[in-house]
């Protein structure tokens, strides 16, 4: 047992250990994820987060640790965001015949994603603080974590919450819309590409490229809006928190 230990304690300081695992864990959950033919409940970023949240918490592994090796996979994040262009050419033509459509989507989208974040958070009691970290839950995180530390909240709060709610949204969003008998692939993109940034668009991509394409640009635009709308409807807001 001491010679498991020890060789456990040495493996665990190389950063090359914590991207093999990273790796060795999403290949695992994808495989599964694809033999229980896609079930949402089953999303491969959600049994990764919570089995590598596992392993770390029982092995007494600081985040730090772990990061030096799993950074070469968050590097990998713009090149992938990039590459979300890909299908979203391929779809241009449906884009721009619902032009309209698509910016009147997005629009309520955004603002709803907001101001319903705002009044729970703040109807059960959240302080300023958090509800200002809150509030771009539905945005991609580097630009989440941007408006966040503009208006005054916790980066690092808000990056969690924007990863939960991506997760949530890719795991749910297709049972909620499957209810509603929303069955159009880009209204479905453009619905889980707003609410649930990269994790839903790479769930969409997984499922349809013609609601991949959709919730790509969805993702993209609503960053944008909520990037410009957020502070203005926070000035508002503000004096009644």
């Amino acid at each position: 047992m001491n010679d498991i230990l020890e060789l456990w304690v040495y493996l665990s300081a190389s950063p090359l250990l914590h991207l093999t695992l990273t790796l060795v864990v999403f290949v695992l959950a994808s495989r599964l994820y694809r033999q229980l033919q896609l079930h949402p409940l089953l999303n491969p970023v959600l049994l990764s987060v919570t089995t590598l949240v596992a392993i770390l918490y029982f092995t007494g592994t600081k985040y730090d640790t772990y990061f030096e090796g799993a950074q070469f996979v968050h590097f990998l994040l713009g090149p992938a965001t990039v590459a979300l262009a890909i299908p979203l050419y391929k779809q241009f033509d449906k884009v721009k015949k619902s032009a309209l459509a698509i910016g009147l989507s997005l629009l309520c989208g955004s603002v709803t994603s907001v101001v319903v974040a705002v009044f729970i958070s703040w109807l059960l009691g959240a302080n300023t603080v958090s509800v200002i970290s809150i509030a771009p839950k539905s945005v991609t995180a580097p630009v989440a974590m941007g408006i966040s530390q503009q208006l005054g909240g916790l980066p690092s709060l808000t990056a969690v919450i924007v990863i939960v709610t991506g997760i949530v949204g890719a795991t749910v969003g297709p049972l909620i819309l499957n209810l509603l008998k929303v069955n159009d692939w880009s209204a479905r993109g453009l619905a889980i590409g707003t609410a649930s940034h990269g994790i839903g668009t790479a769930r969409a991509l997984q499922v349809n490229q013609v609601a991949g394409a959709f919730s790509g640009l969805a993702m993209g635009l609503n960053a944008l809006a909520t990037a410009i709308l957020l502070p203005l409807m926070w000035n508002i807001v503000a004096n009644y928190l």
